[in-house]
């Protein structure tokens, strides 16, 4: 049996392809099964001096991912021997990733891509796995999509328990047994809080997956899928020097008063400027829209931007806590950014006296077990039978959505693994 650890981008296509392929599967999920309208209820807790967007449930992060498509460190990741370029076609093709129609861009989307063009800037649309028929554009995609038009991990967890894996969700992975330096099993903790049905003609059942009151689980092999805090933590635990480096893609959400654009009912970054150490893209951040509010603002008289960079990996993770430190480069390509975001603002019609900005966050964890240091080509580790396949396993912060390259390194992993599972 195999047991992936985590339901996210990387672990629940993993269960996909290894169900499909009869292998035995179990995934092992900290938080519940959940509607995805609901996934703004499983944020994380942030840490102390650190805003970083996470979420703990079935699905993880692509819950609350806004459906970006977007293909990185292709290249990079050839200086590594691993060539994705045949995963992320199919990926591609398996979420249908797409340029959005015009019918679903909003006056905010639009004039962002009028006054990039007008600068120069190259925008072009955001590709995205978002069904253009099911969405009606309102706003909550970082929340959970209301319609479920958005692709999520969910999907693919579904089609795994249609296919023979078993799901333990509200479960947490505590530890993982090793002897003769092999993967023989994972303990376990089981939480008390119920799963949501799914919906009305297919909920998942509970009882079923969560009815053992053991604590240990024997296994062939383990597929540590929890992303980068987690993923760490448990590595730490084995001895293995994992959490010692950490980027997160830095970003910030600039943003001022443009009266009635109504930007806060539009799909959110559908439209993307890619810059030399930075892309943009048209978001609409609570945080801002709190602080404009004292200045007398409605959600409809708002038009922000986000502002992304790669950021070094000046971070680490210990004992489960992150602490992330930014460097010089980063505070000045976050200025660079910010810069030509105001630019694009101001020329937009927003009130320079308006302008304001967020705090720095982190949106994509990764490079905690990365590969050519902790995991090999193949995302093995030094334990045999031991792999990670989710952020965890990137070299370098991409410095813009993740979510293709994690799916494809690990449609690949399953492609070596249905090879050589016996």
């Amino acid at each position: 049996m195999i047991t992936i650890i985590g339901s996210g981008a990387g672990g629940g296509i993993l269960a996909m392809e290894l169900a499909l392929a009869n292998i035995p599967v179990t995934i092992i999920e900290k938080g519940p099964f959940i509607k995805t309208k609901n996934a703004f209820k499983y944020y994380d807790k942030t840490d102390e001096n650190i805003d970083l967007l996470k979420t703990t449930c079935v699905g993880g992060t692509t819950t609350v991912a806004v459906g970006n498509g977007v293909k990185v460190l292709e290249k990079e990741l050839k200086t590594y021997d691993i060539s994705i370029t045949e995963e992320l076609n199919e990926v591609e093709k398996l979420l249908q990733v797409h340029e959005m129609n015009d019918d679903h861009f909003g006056k905010g989307t639009k004039k962002f891509m009028e006054i990039a063009e007008k600068l120069n800037l190259n925008p072009i649309k955001m590709p995205k796995f978002i069904n253009d028929d099911k969405c009606v554009p309102c706003g909550k995609c970082a929340f959970g999509c209301p319609l479920n038009a958005k692709w999520t991990a969910i999907d693919f967890v579904k089609i795994a328990i249609e296919n023979g894996a078993t799901l333990l969700d509200n479960t947490e992975v505590v530890n993982i047994s090793v002897e003769d330096n092999k993967v023989n099993g994972v303990f376990i903790k089981r939480n008390t809080s119920q799963s949501e049905s799914l919906n009305d003609n297919n909920k998942h059942d509970a009882d079923k997956t969560n009815n053992d009151n053991e604590n240990f689980i024997e296994t062939d092999l383990v597929i540590l899928s929890g992303g980068a805090i987690a993923s760490a933590t448990l590595l730490q635990k084995l001895g293995i020097n994992a959490g010692e480096k950490l980027f997160m893609d830095s970003f910030i959400t600039v943003g001022g008063i443009l009266k009635d654009i109504g930007f806060n009912k539009e799909v959110q970054m559908n439209g993307l400027v890619i810059g030399d150490n930075y892309i943009l893209a048209p978001h609409y951040s609570q945080f801002v829209a709190n602080e404009l509010k004292k200045q007398k603002a409605k959600d409809k008289d708002i038009l922000s931007i986000m502002v992304k960079i790669p950021d070094d990996n000046y971070g680490y993770v210990e004992n489960g806590k992150v602490v992330k430190i930014n460097s010089i480069k980063d505070f000045k390509f976050i200025a660079e950014g910010s810069a030509v975001a105001g630019s694009i603002l101001i020329e937009s019609g927003v009130d320079p006296n308006t302008i304001i900005s967020t705090n720095l966050r982190g949106a994509h964890p990764g490079g905690t077990a990365a590969i050519g240091e902790i995991v090999d080509e193949n995302l093995q580790t030094e334990i045999a039978g031991l792999f990670v396949s989710d952020a965890s396993v990137l070299p370098i912060a991409p410095g813009a959505p993740p979510i293709l390259t994690i799916l494809a390194l690990s449609k690949r992993l399953s492609k070596y693994l249905i090879s050589n599972y016996k």
